[in-house]
């Protein structure tokens, strides 16, 4: 099971207000924030569930994306997988995918996909 997720930033201020925007439909919000790191957890809490941890590098180079890596946050509704991309792209982010039914699943596959100011990519789904 996961714990934590870790992604790189160069800009943790930057980082910390598309992040606010774009987890507040699902649930998520800053616990903590300092010293090059800021904590995202369910409702603010950083011991209920997985925690998303925004770092600046340790090796002090600059961070960057991995090409077809992704992260996949899960939603409690379609709206809120609406709501996630559309807070994402008003805080900086970069469409990557309008949120629709993807694939013919059952229950269906409900997605929608955005990249963050430093380019790595994201994916808010709910199925039903």
């Amino acid at each position: 099971m996961i714990g934590y997720v870790t992604i790189g930033a160069n800009d943790i201020a930057r980082s910390c207000a598309f992040f606010d925007a774009a987890f507040e439909p699902l649930g998520y919000a800053r616990s903590f924030e300092g010293g090059g790191w800021a904590g995202y957890g369910p409702n603010g809490s950083g011991d209920d569930g997985v925690q998303i941890l925004i770092a600046t590098p340790e090796n002090g180079q600059p961070a960057n994306f991995g090409n077809g890596s992704m992260l996949a946050f899960k939603a409690p509704t379609r709206a809120a997988v609406d709501a996630f991309h559309a807070a994402a792209l008003s805080a900086g982010g970069k469409d990557e995918g309008a949120p629709g039914v993807r694939g013919e699943s059952d229950p269906a596959f409900y997605g929608a996909y955005v990249r963050d100011p430093e380019g790595n990519k994201f994916c808010a789904y709910c199925r039903g």
